[in-house]
């Protein structure tokens, strides 16, 4: 799998897990230096605390595109800290 945003690959691996139809990339194939932290968290009641990043590509800074779990609930301990991508905003393929 891969995600791209205008044509550049941000993230690929063979080893992601879908959570709720979302790609969850391993934090190794992410590739951070195209990003920045986020000060947005969000809360999922069975996940826990989400964390966010913006990516800059060519210029252009695409605002919360991706976010991870750095701390999970038991039941999410699978993704913790693995990165997933809203689709509206990137290309997953």
């Amino acid at each position: 799998m891969q995600a791209t945003l205008a044509g550049t690959v941000l993230a690929q691996s063979d080893e992601t897990i879908v959570v709720e139809g979302n790609h969850y990339f391993p934090n190794a194939s992410v590739k951070l230096d195209f990003f920045n932290d986020s000060e947005t968290h969000t809360v999922c009641p069975w996940k826990g605390t989400a964390s966010y990043y913006h990516a800059t590509v060519n210029g252009t800074t695409v605002k919360d595109i991706a976010w991870y779990y750095p701390e999970t609930s038991e039941k999410a301990k699978n993704i913790k800290n693995y990165v997933a991508f809203y689709k509206n905003k990137v290309t997953i393929a």
